[in-house]
């Protein structure tokens, strides 16, 4: 019989791999930040090259068992299935491969305080679209925090439409990805990535060669982009699939809520981006709509601390 210190104690680490992901992806723009004097699409293109190799190393090496499992569950499929799973896998690399783009760009170009407000609309736009189109039931208190959030938008929009128009696209192609991940069941989601990202190098690749751009020979640009490739895409994504062994996918979605705490605060302490005073109460507007929406959840994870 499994006591419950042993219980809390075997889903603490699990609590700690759900906390480690967002925590390392609210960091991510200093990294970015620093190559800065690279284009948007180098830093994607050799990204995308590192992280698909680093990914089908490790599936080959560690994984082989889930890699054969999702072979076998795809064969077994009716053929119009197997062509459903395979537009809706090419729809997803599309939507990661323009969600990391123009968040490159963003955080460049633009500002990080519009990368990081990305991320907190992302859950919401993925609610509103879960909805709409896969017909999933909310409440009238997450319709209220729908509006309530809505509202925020609108404020931001009277300051800076462009970086809001920039969040908006981010965490939309965010927001989208994920609703189709959510339509592609029974498959492993890390096995997935990594077919993903290989069918992105289908899309850089020639244009690559098209283009003739000179490969980047600085030691800089290469220990970065592995950085980001090894730290800041497969690590946390895998502490996140792992996570997902023990606790819910609900206590997992507040966690993702780090992410662009870390990131708005380093724009305003570490980048020094100004903040205007009208955007606290916009972002104070979506914390209290993001608050309203996942009370329910919020109750349970607190009744649920002993395990932390």
């Amino acid at each position: 019989m499994i006591t419950k210190e042993q219980d809390t104690e075997g889903r603490g680490k699990y609590f700690l791999a759900a906390f480690l992901g967002p925590l390392i992806w609210g960091f991510m723009a200093v990294p970015i930040r620093l190559l800065k004097n690279w284009s948007a699409e180098d830093i994607l293109h050799y990204r995308i090259i590192l992280a698909v190799s680093l990914l089908w190393l490790f599936n080959f090496i560690f994984r082989k068992r889930d890699l054969k499992k999702d072979y076998r569950n795809f064969q077994l499929l009716p053929k119009n299935k197997r062509i459903k799973i395979i537009y809706l896998t090419l729809a997803s690399a599309i939507l990661l491969f323009a969600n990391w783009y123009t968040y490159i760009y963003c955080i460049n170009s633009i500002s990080v305080q519009a990368g990081a407000f990305a991320y907190i609309l992302c859950p919401l736009i993925t609610t509103a679209g879960g909805y709409f189109i896969l017909k999933e039931n909310l409440n009238t208190t997450q319709k209220l925090s729908l509006i309530v959030a809505i509202a925020g938008v609108f404020m931001l929009a009277t300051g800076s439409l462009k970086e809001v128009l920039w969040s908006l696209t981010i965490g939309s192609l965010y927001a989208f990805y994920l609703v189709l991940q959510r339509i592609i069941q029974g498959f492993d989601k890390l096995n997935m990535l990594a077919i993903q990202l290989a069918m992105c190098t289908l899309f850089i690749i020639p244009q690559m060669i098209i283009d003739q751009s000179p490969i980047p020979h600085e030691g800089t640009f290469w220990s970065i982009i592995l950085i980001i490739a090894l730290l800041f895409t497969i690590i946390p994504l895998f502490s996140s699939m792992y996570a997902l062994k023990k606790i819910s996918s609900s206590t997992l979605g507040i966690m993702l809520y780090i992410n662009p705490i870390i990131a708005f605060t380093l724009a305003v302490t570490y980048f020094q981006e100004q903040v205007d005073p009208y955007k606290y109460w916009a972002y104070s507007l979506i914390f209290i709509a993001i608050i309203i929406f996942n009370f329910d959840k919020l109750k349970i994870l607190f009744k649920r601390k002993n395990y932390l």
